[in-house]
């Protein structure tokens, strides 16, 4: 099993508390009608030395990003999902046990996504691309983005001034065209592999478990593993390197889940003070 004690002590330098907010959450609280009482989070977090002070921050930028609602029962705080991170814990759920790291079932579609916006419009351009990126698509070349698989993009383009500008087309590869190369020009394919690589370094090392709770390390384990994932556009795995390493890397994070959770959970039980949501508290 992975030495918890070295991750632990290595990410509490790094870690970024609305990450670790996100993973309590899609953990936790997605999926069941029910609010969490911020001292509980707050000596959860603290548990990974992040500080009072940066936990309070990041649950205040998440309220005023209409992330999270605030409630009150008595003395006590509480925050509640709203429907938009509700949005965003499902599409990392999805990402992590559904969707899966790797696209090995690919049938040769392409989404290509141009657009050509004014000079002036750089903050619309700016926003377009961001969401691209999120999204997955690489810049192939100008205003010519590209996604394996068929894409619906109403997502991707909800509420981006010049949206009527944007042109999207389904298309395959001719049969002569270096597809790796392809992709070698539109993603930084060492990047992504590194990523992988280095995930499999930190949590796939010798030794035994350390004085780290199995709750803490499970957060880690998961919040770290999503931003790995939600960095790969899962390109097709015939294209790739034969020893693309996003495979082990995702069976490691399973293993390794599957052997904190029944502690994890239990933990989580004692630690998080949850009650169903009412109206009127907000």
């Amino acid at each position: 099993m992975t030495n918890a004690a070295n991750v632990h002590n290595e990410s509490v330098v790094g870690v970024k508390p609305q990450s670790v907010l996100l993973t309590v959450l899609g953990q936790y609280v997605l999926g069941r009608d029910v609010v969490v009482s911020t001292s509980s989070i707050l000596d959860a977090l603290s548990s990974l030395g992040v500080g009072e002070h940066a936990t309070r921050s990041a649950l205040n930028r998440m309220v005023n990003g209409a992330l999270l609602t605030r409630h009150r029962y008595g003395r006590n705080a509480y925050v509640g999902l709203t429907p938009r991170a509700r949005a965003i814990l499902q599409d990392g759920h999805v990402r992590i046990w559904r969707t899966g790291a790797v696209e090995s079932n690919w049938d040769g579609t392409w989404t290509l996504l141009s657009f050509s916006f004014p000079d002036s419009w750089q903050r619309q351009r700016h926003e377009l691309r961001a969401r691209l990126q999120w999204a997955g698509f690489g810049s192939l070349q100008g205003g010519l983005w590209i996604s394996p698989s068929s894409r619906d993009v109403a997502d991707v383009l909800d509420g981006i001034e010049g949206a009527d500008r944007v042109r999207v087309f389904y298309s395959r590869a001719e049969s002569s065209m270096d597809v790796p190369a392809m992709l070698r020009d539109a993603w930084d394919i060492e990047e992504i592999a590194h990523r992988y690589e280095r995930f499999l370094g930190r949590w796939g090392g010798p030794g035994q478990p350390g004085p780290a709770s199995a709750l803490g390390t499970q957060l880690l384990l998961v919040t770290e593993w999503l931003d790995v994932i939600r960095q790969d556009p899962r390109l097709p795995l015939d294209h790739l390197p034969a020893d693309w390493p996003a495979s082990p890397a995702q069976q490691l994070f399973r293993d390794l889940h599957d052997r904190l959770d029944p502690v994890a959970r239990a933990e989580a039980a004692e630690r998080f003070d949850l009650r169903p949501t009412e109206t009127g508290h907000e």
